[in-house]
């Protein structure tokens, strides 16, 4: 790889190459810390924390239990719906040790996709929080669903803290819909029955699927990248030699406010226990006031966000009270990192903000700034064992800006391999053939890169609006909104957002000229999360479009 630019900037202690194959499976990273030290801290939540010890017994026990059920054999896939929990990271470890498959869900998906997520990826269990059990009930009979395992937020606290948070979160606050699911059975009692059981043990392949990983796509169809165990566990080497000259073993603290059901979240924990660091698990990252006394309550040494989460820590009271003594590194992915957000983040903590880029697609990790590089609007270098071509027309390889009045010139799409590329899209030849060409994987991303190899994003793909890290596709919302009784037709795009970096503006064409703004709104909370609902909406006569009749997105910025 000696050819490559971005090699002489590492510094001292930053291979080129790392070793892919060291962990036979993402349990053995747990594996390790246990033989280690098996007492060590490594998951803490509302103040209750998991040792690796307990953490492995019990993903041993839920493996166990998963094991046990008709119809489950290795291979198949397990999707987990919850918040950031002590429950997740047992179930991640317990449903790849029994040798499934984990299907990562969001929990605040509608029913609409939900139904969507467990039919393509032919989940059979699910482990879920009651929070949102009512969700599933609406479609659990038109999915391959056959066995659920429900959760409360304490089921992982001692007996009087459980006690007392279940039973404030379901009586006081009110927050668990009434549902209905026969056949449920309860994580504490799964696991239960797990034990007497044991774990079969289960040979597993490192290029085995471990995560089906679902994105948006230019259809409007969501699909799910396969990334092997293989895939993750390379990045979180990757990853963890890009923090190797500031980590300690077994000192790290990190927060997690990220949802772990996210791949940037998921890696980056993998890649902090494989440190042997507490990751504090942060339930709801939107209770600002909760997030900063958890920031108050731990010396953290690290601090994962997005440009949203850093800036709203900011601006909340109390977060400039918090001791920043400890703090070794920032890492931000998702979106950009606005200039003055990471400026300030710098002045508040004394830690730089370090950016990432990366993509579900590559599990995510493809190149980052070094750390306590001051912000320069790029993304930073390729990381080790990964490769970058920008290539331009015809596929060709545009090679490196050695001018910057010469940007445009060497612009072009960013192409990665590596380790950490995916295998492909669940059961979709067609669409995985066409992000990969001559063995690149094509990201759809567009930007150029300098004569040190550093790279710097123009433009994201072409269609999609990231709104606080998380990807919306205009054509699933536009099909959501044209589905609506009264609407003719409409087009979806995003434009910029001080908060959230954007947000989803809808141009529609009415039928019924009765509808209003307020009308689109609800309708579309029926059928889509929450960041993908339009903020904006502007009814129009006429939609603007090319003489084939597709719609000309970039004109509808401009539509007041």
């Amino acid at each position: 790889m000696n050819e490559y630019p971005w090699l002489a900037q590492y510094p001292k202690g930053i291979p080129a190459e790392i070793n892919a194959d060291e962990f036979p499976s993402i349990p053995a990273v747990l594996d390790k810390i246990v033989n280690k030290r098996p007492q060590a801290p490594i998951f803490t939540n509302m103040g209750v924390t998991l040792t690796a010890q307990e953490t492995f017994d019990m993903s041993n026990d839920l493996g166990a239990y998963l094991q046990s059920l008709p119809g489950m054999q290795k291979g198949d896939r397990v999707a987990i719906m919850m918040p950031n929990l002590l429950q997740y990271p047992v179930s991640l470890f317990g449903i790849l040790r029994a040798g499934f498959i984990v299907v990562n869900v969001n929990p605040l998906y509608t029913a609409r996709e939900l139904e969507h997520q467990l039919n393509d990826s032919g989940a059979k269990a699910i482990i879920i929080i009651e929070n949102f059990a009512k969700t599933l009930e609406r479609v659990i009979d038109r999915t391959p669903v056959k066995h659920v395992i429900t959760t409360q937020v304490g089921d992982l606290f001692p007996f009087a803290k459980r006690l007392v948070v279940n039973t404030v979160i379901k009586h006081v606050k009110k927050m668990i819909p009434q549902w209905n699911l026969p056949h449920a059975v309860d994580f504490r009692q799964a696991c239960a029955k797990g034990h007497e059981r044991g774990l079969t043990p289960v040979e597993l392949n490192n290029e085995d699927i471990a995560l089906l990983q679902y994105t948006g796509g230019t259809t409007g169809v969501s699909k799910g990248a396969m990334l092997t165990h293989r895939n993750v566990l390379a990045n979180v080497m990757q990853t963890g030699t890009w923090i190797s000259q500031a980590f300690e073993e077994f000192k790290e603290v990190a927060m997690t406010a990220l949802p772990l059901y996210h791949i940037f979240a998921c890696t980056a924990m993998l890649s902090f226990l494989n440190w042997g660091a507490r990751s504090v698990l942060i339930t709801n990252p939107r209770d600002m006031k909760g997030l900063v006394k958890e920031c108050q309550r731990w010396k953290f040494s690290i601090y994962t966000g997005v440009n949203t989460l850093y800036n709203a820590l900011l601006n909340a009271p109390g977060f400039k009270e918090v001791d920043f003594s400890n703090i070794k590194m920032s890492v931000a992915g998702g979106t950009q990192i606005q200039k003055v957000v990471a400026e300030r983040w710098k002045a508040t903590t004394g830690c730089a903000i370090m950016e990432c880029y990366g993509l579900t697609e590559t599990s995510p990790g493809v190149c980052g700034n070094l750390p306590d590089s001051p912000w320069d609007g790029s993304v930073g270098y390729p990381i080790s064992s990964t490769v970058v071509s920008i290539r331009g027309e015809g596929f060709k390889d545009l090679g490196y800006c050695d001018d910057p009045s010469r940007i445009p010139e060497f612009t072009g799409e960013i192409c990665v391999k590596g380790p950490q590329v995916m295998k492909g899209y669940w059961n979709r030849p067609e669409e995985t053939a066409g992000v990969f060409r001559d063995g690149w994987l094509r990201t759809g991303d567009v930007g150029y890169m300098d004569m040190n190899g550093k790279i710097t994003i123009t433009d994201r793909k072409k269609d999609m609006i990231l709104v606080s890290g998380f990807n919306v596709y205009p054509n699933e919302v536009e099909s959501v909104i044209a589905s609506m009784p009264g609407v003719l037709e409409c087009g979806v795009v995003g434009v910029p957002h001080e908060r959230s970096g954007e947000t989803v503006k809808a141009v529609i064409v009415l039928k019924d000229p009765s509808i209003t703004k307020d009308d689109i709104v609800k309708y579309c909370r029926t059928q889509l999360t929450g960041y993908k609902i339009p903020r904006q909406i502007v009814f129009v006569d006429a939609l603007p479009k090319t003489a084939v009749g597709k719609i000309l997105r970039r004109e509808l910025k401009d539509i007041k």
